[in-house]
């Protein structure tokens, strides 16, 4: 299914793609032995992509990343609505976990 989401065509001949769908498919499968909801799996994914995108476009190292995921993550826990980011729905405990795998 992810090979079909992720639209890979040459899957048997391009290591890129391969490569693609096992960041993506280990990504899919902790997040499911984390037990995340529906939305919490889908935010996770979009991390995935966002992490994948500043180092693949953006060529950020691994520290600036990690700020920059810091920056995303802002607010989970707060109940506070302004301070409260668009992950919110995660917990803390699950933010340190999504942050040590990634």
């Amino acid at each position: 299914k992810l090979e079909e989401f992720l639209n890979l065509k040459q899957l048997k001949t391009s290591l890129k793609e391969d490569v693609l769908l096992d960041y993506y498919t280990a990504g899919f499968c902790w997040a499911k032995e984390m037990n995340f909801s529906l939305m919490q799996l889908s935010g996770f994914m979009d991390l995935l992509h966002f992490v994948l995108e500043n180092l693949s476009e953006k060529h950020m190292t691994v520290g600036e990343n990690l700020k920059e995921l810091g920056k995303a993550m802002v607010g989970i826990g707060e109940t506070d609505s302004e301070r409260a980011g668009d992950f919110n729905f995660f917990s803390i405990e699950q933010a340190k976990a999504i942050i040590d795998y990634l």
